[in-house]
């Protein structure tokens, strides 16, 4: 029987010092040795983004560090996937048992995968081999209440930990926010798209600039089998997530129309 502590990786996109992260780490195992490697700001939408030109630099929070329990807090000047890479290289003793994002303020269900830093660090994870699980609620608020969402993050940890993941997946996990939760639902990514993307305004001197806003909508809302459609209605939602994005059988089609 393996009775070494379980080595966890813990980060986010919202930066070490949001509420979320420090909520995450209370529903961890507590004989597990905990290593805190999160953003020094908020990096939210980096998605798989890396620091390729500016010196990364980490930095200790002891103050963070409560006495009786192993956890290390530190932080990068960087991305979510640059704090899993840094983290493997620099910090870690051995390879993590598990890597857990978040948690999250605000969704990242549909195709807000494709855009989250929250989820870039854990499928850059994943491709590492560490099973890997990110965690948001639908709700955008520093002053979130996480604690409906808190005994089902406890639970899946612990069944990953126990059980594994198969080769290359990993989870993205979204809970309903100031609702108790019904249950959890094992669901595809729902087809969505964003809505009145950007804002348009004028500054002081008569330039127009432009800030992000938007709506997500669902393509198929009727679908009961995605994370669109039980969000809404009370429940968390598990998402299998691989880092492959190719389409191999699409590969006789290409084949046919590019004749290569």
């Amino acid at each position: 029987m393996n009775t070494e502590r379980p080595v966890i990786l813990v980060t986010n996109d919202d930066g070490i010092q949001a509420p979320g992260i420090h909520r995450l780490v209370e529903a961890l195992p507590d004989n597990a040795d905990i290593y805190v490697v999160a953003p020094d700001g908020p990096r939210s939408a980096q998605s798989s983004a890396l620091t390729m030109t500016n010196p990364l630099r980490i930095h200790r929070h002891p103050e963070m560090e409560p006495a009786g329990r192993s956890e290390h807090w530190m932080s990068v000047n960087g991305t979510p996937v640059d704090c899993v890479k840094l983290a493997m290289h620099a910090i870690l003793p051995r390879i993590p048992d598990i890597c857990v994002s978040g948690i999250n303020h605000g969704s990242n269900a549909g195709n807000s995968i494709i855009y989250s830093g929250t989820m870039g660090a854990v499928i850059e994870a994943c491709t590492l081999g560490i099973p890997s699980v990110g965690y948001s609620l639908l709700d955008h608020s520093m002053n979130a209440d996480f604690s409906k969402s808190l005994l089902l993050v406890r639970e899946i940890t612990r069944k990953v930990l126990d059980n594994g993941l198969p080769h290359h997946i990993c989870l993205n996990v979204n809970f309903p926010a100031n609702t108790d939760i019904k249950g959890l639902k094992t669901v595809a990514a729902a087809e969505s798209h964003w809505t009145d993307e950007y804002r348009e305004y004028t500054d002081p001197n008569g330039h127009k600039f432009y800030l992000i806003t938007g709506d997500l909508i669902n393509d198929n809302p009727d679908d009961d089998g995605t994370d669109l459609y039980w969000l809404p209605r009370g429940y968390a939602t598990v998402v299998p997530v691989t880092p492959d994005q190719s389409k191999p059988d699409m590969i006789p089609y290409v084949r046919d129309i590019l004749n290569a």
